[in-house]
């Protein structure tokens, strides 16, 4: 399950499922876009402007923005790794929106992300409480286009 910026070239969030070296579906994995109601414009996402849409979200800690869908195949996984890009070192709070709808009681949620710059910040931290009863593990940056064996690895190392 991803949250992509809109133009992003990066494809680690479509690679991932099929990281084991087999398709998505043959592995039972399911790839899932979470998007907006209202799609992000790139000037929603102009980071220099603090009146930009993503600006004014991510200053606001109760900021919920409207999913686009809420059909998400979360009840038949224990474990879903949940992909997004970094806005001012965290989660971008639609993550909240997502985790606040479905129930991940007992599941554990492996994070990961794409930046131009910034680590994981504290998105695990800004993510925990809306999903309550979930193991939420720091995962790791994925930027550019790591290859299938480099996903492996990472993947088999977290000895899920």
């Amino acid at each position: 399950m991803f949250h992509r910026r809109p133009y992003n070239k990066d494809r680690a969030q479509e690679q991932l499922p099929s990281a084991e070296g087999s398709r998505p579906e043959s592995l039972g994995a399911d790839l899932y876009e979470i998007r907006p109601a209202v799609p992000y414009t790139s000037a929603d996402l102009d980071w220099r402007n603090p009146r930009s849409r993503s600006s004014v979200e991510m200053k606001d800690p109760h900021s919920r923005p409207a999913l686009a869908d809420t059909d998400a195949p979360v009840a038949g996984h224990t474990v879903l790794f949940l992909g997004f890009p970094i806005w001012w070192y965290r989660a971008p709070t639609l993550l909240n929106t997502f985790l606040e709808h479905y129930d991940f009681t007992g599941k554990t949620i492996v994070l990961f992300a794409t930046s131009g710059g910034s680590g994981l910040g504290r998105s695990a931290e800004g993510l925990r409480d809306s999903a309550p009863g979930a193991r939420i593990l720091d995962g790791r940056m994925l930027n550019g286009r790591p290859d299938k064996q480099e996903l492996q690895a990472w993947v088999a190392g977290l000895k899920l």
